[in-house]
This record gives structure tokens, sequence and C-alpha cells, in this order.
């Protein structure tokens, strides 16, 4: 067989194993997924509907986890993919949950005088600092950090408990002071544990494809709960996992057994 004939055969087995252009949109239109429910956040919220800007933060979190696990199975990964899933990820985790407690509460908060709206103000500028430097700390580190963990809380699971949060309390009367200024602090909870370094588990190393221990079984119900029972249990499943992070970090400095010094 000549050169000229074994090259052009490698190069009909390489076209016949990348994937049809169709497969490379396909990734990249469950992202676009995640900048339309950050998007219809934004306007849901800035239309007093917050019910429907949660959900769609929610929405957007379902796209987000399944553009990259498309991408992996079709094997469409690129630069641009990444790129694209970044910005996506700032609107629909940074901006939108910042806009949505900021119309939530500012106007409530704004009655307790001048001191109190600029509190509510900074509040969801910081969490959106948080989000762009969580996002920024993620990019730069992926080829290095574990897989297996994240450091710091991720910006969908810091959304989504912020997006409970104010759909929770939205729904029930919420007066006083106390209470408008416990419902921004969440807010500056979750971007100081966006740009923490406690370890988060990611779940990546489960197969899907593979077997899964039966205890995984019991994510199938929960979920069903999770949305039959929303906001509420939204809110605590996802407060709940943004507090693991510190909740493990002292329980390890708690129960770490300290070496005896040896005598010299």
């Amino acid at each position: 067989m000549s050169a000229d004939s074994e090259s052009e055969m490698q190069q009909d087995n390489a076209q016949e194993a990348r994937p049809g252009r169709g497969v490379y949109w396909l990734p990249n239109l469950l992202t676009t997924g995640t900048l339309f429910g950050g998007f219809y956040a934004i306007v849901a919220a800035i239309d007093g509907n917050f019910g429907r800007a949660a959900t769609a933060v929610f929405i957007a979190m379902v796209f987000d986890g399944l553009d990259g696990r498309v991408a992996r199975w079709t094997k469409t990964q690129s630069d641009f993919g990444k790129e694209y899933d970044s910005l996506c990820d700032m609107v629909a985790f940074g901006l939108a949950p910042a806009i949505f407690v900021y119309q939530w509460g500012i106007e409530r908060i704004a009655d307790y005088g001048q001191f109190w709206t600029r509190f509510g103000w900074l509040a969801a500028f910081f969490y959106a600092v948080a989000a762009g430097l969580r996002l920024a700390r993620f990019n730069s580190r992926a080829a290095v950090a574990d897989k297996r963990y994240f450091e710091g809380l991720p910006s969908p699971s810091a959304a989504a408990t912020v997006a409970g949060f104010i759909w929770l309390v939205s729904e029930i009367e919420v007066t006083g002071l106390p209470r408008l200024v416990l419902a921004f602090t969440v807010s500056i909870i979750a971007g100081a544990l966006m740009v923490s370094k406690f370890a988060y588990w990611s779940g990546k190393e489960l197969n899907v494809r593979g077997r899964i221990p039966w205890m995984y079984m019991l994510v199938i119900p929960l979920i069903y709960v999770l949305v039959s029972l929303a906001p509420l249990s939204l809110f605590v499943a996802f407060g709940t996992y943004a507090l693991s992070g510190p909740g493990v970090w002292l329980w390890v400095k708690m129960t770490k057994k300290k070496r005896p010094v040896e005598n010299a």
C-alpha cells in the first residue's frame, strides 16, 4: 500500500470519528439555555415575579449541569464552549441572583434609612463580585484542580441558596428590619463561601454508566420531595450543601488527633 493511500485512509477514519456539526452545536445550545434562564430571572425579578425568577434560576442550573456532560459524552469539548459557559454562568448565577435579592429587598429596607439602603445595595453587589471571582478562579485552576472537589462554593449552588431563600420569604409577609437584614446577609454569606477555600464535594467521580451504589438511588425520591415542597425544601437542600464546606472543615479541625511530641 502506498503512502498516499494510507494517508487518505487515515483522513477518512478521522472524518468518520469526528462528530457532526449538529453534535457540536448541542452543548452550546444547552449553554444558551443557562443564559436564557438567567436572563428570564432578571426580567421576572424586575417585574416583581419572584417565584418565576427563582424557578428560572433552578432551570438554568439544569441546563448548566447538562451542557458539560453532553460535551464529554459526545466528545465535543472546546475552548469556545468553556468560555461561553463561564459567561452564561456569570449571568445566570452571578448577576441574576444579585438583581433578584436587590429587587426584592431594597424598597423594603429603604424604609429604615439611607444606611440600610446602602447596606442592601452593597450586599447585592458583593454577591455579584464574588461570583465573578469564583468563576475566574475556577477557570484559571481547572487544569490542576482535584476533580473530586470544588474550591469554594460553586456559583450555581450559591445562586440556588439565594434564590431559594428569597423565593421562600417572598411568599410570606416579611416585616421588621432584622428579617430584611437576614435576607441580605444570606447573599453576603453565599458570596463569601464562593471565594473561600472550603472544599465541596463535586460528585464528578460518579460513573453514571457503571454500577452505582444503592444509596445513590435515594436521590430519585429526594428530587421528587424537593420539587413538591419548593421553595422551602430547595433552600434547605442547597443551604445545607453551602454549609457543608465550613462544617466539614470545622469537624476535621475538631477531630484531628494531635501527634505526640517525641522526647529528644
